[in-house]
């Protein structure tokens, strides 16, 4: 009976302790797959789903929110994932959020992964649809590698041919290497052209200052440059263009004078080139040389003539006074 008993208490026990673990289990795998909690669905299509199931976690910026619930292939090119998500976490998902499909580590199952969006936009809702990216696959890398590789082959086998064909001296670059004489007469010319490029550079730098003295206002171009003094540079090229034009009328009639004295017409050439004109000016000049002496000596006789010698006393008295004055 006793032995009933014992058997019987540690069955009990066994069966508590398996239905309270069953419980636990049941409770942690319940509330990491987000059953018990208040969830709600979001979604997100994608062209590959690179091996995700059903069942595979989801992370917000490394913290889980949910788990994927249901995977729905729409057409040949897109697949519908319905995510199971904490409803608590909506507040804090942007609507440019997106949403890509990684490994959960190195060999680990695949989880939907959403990267959070700019702060900027609203948050989402319950049954928003997420956009989405996709990572590049293992295998578009090991494919992309592998051409790589071979054109890296390839340019190897080319860069070895050209480089035995440069130590056997031929080609361009091979002669160049090889001829010795050409190597000198090239290193001369980069010489001259280095010397010339200097001289270049001296030249143009004396050109620069030359044009540089030449704006100052010391210079003549810095003075024609001054608008003032075009304006009266201009003012006196006008004058003296006037000035041109009333010389060349003088020298027109001075010209005509001579033309007209040398063809025997007018007083001057009756005065200079006929000698009997000369002789009777001559005559006349001195017949009214003979009568102003006259004149002067009958004036001086009126002066001492008793009727007019009053007259010529006042004519000296208002003279002295007007000198006085």
């Amino acid at each position: 009976m006793k032995q009933t008993t014992s058997q019987n208490l540690r069955l009990g026990i066994f069966t508590l302790l398996g239905s309270i673990a069953f419980i636990a289990i049941i409770y942690f795998v319940g509330n990491k797959q987000s059953m018990f909690g208040d969830t709600t669905q979001l979604y997100a299509h994608f062209n590959n789903i690179n091996g995700l199931q059903p069942g595979n976690n989801v992370r917000y910026s490394g913290i889980g929110i949910g788990t994927v619930r249901e995977i729905e292939m729409v057409n040949d090119t897109t697949i519908l994932v319905k995510m199971e998500i904490d409803r608590k976490i909506l507040q804090h998902i942007r609507k440019n959020a997106l949403a890509a499909i990684s490994s959960d580590g190195l060999v680990g199952s695949m989880i939907v992964n959403i990267i959070p969006g700019t702060r900027n936009v609203g948050t989402i809702v319950a049954g928003d649809t997420i956009k989405s990216f996709s990572r590049v696959r293992t295998d578009d890398m090991l494919k992309t590698l592998s051409v790589t590789n071979e054109n890296a082959a390839l340019l190897t086998f080319d860069l070895l041919k050209i480089s035995n064909q440069i130590l056997q001296g031929k080609g361009s670059i091979g002669i160049l290497l090889k001829d010795t004489v050409m190597g000198s007469n090239l290193k001369e010319t980069v010489h001259y052209l280095k010397v010339t490029s200097q001289q270049t550079a001296s030249a143009m730098k004396k050109l620069d200052d030359m044009m540089v003295s030449l704006n100052q206002k010391g210079n003549v171009v810095g003075v024609l440059n001054d608008t003032a003094v075009a304006g009266k540079i201009r003012s006196i090229v006008v004058s003296l263009d006037a000035s041109g034009k009333g010389l060349n009328k003088s020298i027109k009639t001075l010209d005509e004078i001579i033309t007209t004295t040398k063809n025997g017409k007018g007083a001057f050439h009756y005065l200079t080139a006929n000698p009997e004109s000369a002789a009777k000016i001559d005559s006349i000049m001195k017949h009214v040389d003979e009568a102003s002496l006259l004149l002067q000596q009958d004036l001086e006789a009126l002066k001492h003539n008793i009727f007019l010698r009053g007259y010529f006393k006042k004519q000296e008295k208002a003279a002295a006074k007007a000198k006085q004055k």
